[in-house]
């Protein structure tokens, strides 16, 4: 009852009343800091459309891409829209917008680790620095500020910015300079590849006896048609692109070497077999004979260099998918003798 007393006694107080009635707030207390995340706001006229913000964000429905309708004067535009009711304010979106200034803003943002930003990509482009002219077309085509730049003479692509758009390589005028590596499905890659690789060594093996005569000058040319490695390698994966993609990659940088062996020029002198340094050139003491291991043979060209009796032959091939297509796809292959000095010489 007293503390009831108390209470009554203080509000009635003059003081008290003339302080209420012209209490304020501290504007420290009222004005929000920097660091509070408000729900998102969007500058349509800063969207490039990539989608990074639609793919970060954790809470379903909360953000959508949408376009306005065309006019006579310019096309729609798309941007993101921000569904307030759904948003949970966590400021992915703007984390990731890779826009310069950014297309969608909620206070100031935190940074993330470059390694854990979230971008709707599964091809990651790369320069190839030996192959680039320094034209910087891909540069001036590509529609993020700061994901294409130059340093120490080199141009590079920030990953953390870039949208995986692909213009570069489309304004690229050096092929293979720019590069769409695939980061989806690298084991089945993998499987392709060695599958096509083990297809073409077969493949020119079959044509041994055609190829260890070649002389310096003389080129083999052979042709193999991509029908039945189609088939297999749609079993390992279901992706037509991809899988023209890395044939298209294998082709245009694959050099094969070819080792062949002729018995009959052999004088058992055991050179190779001394040199060899991956053990694929033994001596059969029972049958008084040099063999090779054709698994084992790194072809490094030891043998072929240090034979002086000419036993070892050794060959590169090259590659060209003609046209580029899996249904009509031709692998041209050329053959050659190597250039490198041989023990005969």
């Amino acid at each position: 009852m007293s503390s009831v007393i108390w209470y009554i006694y203080e509000f009635a107080r003059k003081s008290w009343a003339e302080n209420f009635a012209v209490a304020k707030t501290d504007p420290e207390i009222v004005e929000a800091p920097d660091r509070f995340r408000d729900f998102p706001q969007v500058i349509p006229e800063n969207c490039i459309a990539c989608g990074a913000c639609t793919a970060a964000c954790p809470a379903p429905q909360a953000i959508k891409l949408v376009r306005s309708e065309d006019t006579e004067e310019a096309e729609g535009q798309t941007y993101p829209v921000i569904n307030n009711r759904g948003c949970i304010r966590c400021g992915f979106c703007a984390e990731v917008c890779p826009t310069d200034p950014k297309t969608i803003t909620c206070g100031e943002n935190h940074l993330i680790r470059e390694e854990f930003t979230i971008l709707p990509a599964e091809i990651m482009y790369v320069i190839d620095d030996y192959l680039c002219i320094r034209c910087k077309k891909c540069m001036n085509a590509c529609p993020v500020y700061g994901a294409i730049y130059e340093a120490d003479n080199k141009i590079l692509i920030d990953q953390s910015v870039c949208i995986s758009c692909g213009e570069c390589l489309n304004k690229c005028p050096v092929k293979g300079a720019v590069k769409g590596i695939y980061i989806s499905n690298v084991q089945e890659q993998k499987n392709i590849i060695n599958l096509v690789v083990n297809t073409l060594e077969e493949r020119i093996e079959a044509e041994r006896d055609n190829i260890t005569h070649l002389s310096d000058t003389e080129v083999y040319k052979m042709d193999y048609p991509i029908k039945d490695l189609v088939e297999s390698a749609r079993s390992i994966l279901d992706n037509d692109d991809l899988i023209l993609d890395t044939f298209q990659k294998i082709t245009d940088r694959l050099k094969l070497r070819i080792v062949t062996w002729d018995e009959e020029k052999c004088k058992k002198c055991h050179l190779c077999v001394d040199e060899c340094p991956s053990r694929a050139i033994s001596y059969d003491e029972e049958e008084d004979v040099i063999r090779r291991d054709t698994k084992k043979c790194l072809r490094c060209s030891t043998c072929y260099q240090t034979c002086p009796f000419g036993v070892a032959g050794y060959f590169v091939a090259r590659f060209l998918l003609n046209p580029p297509s899996l249904e009509e796809g031709v692998i041209h292959i050329t053959i050659k003798a190597s250039q490198l000095p041989v023990g005969a010489d």
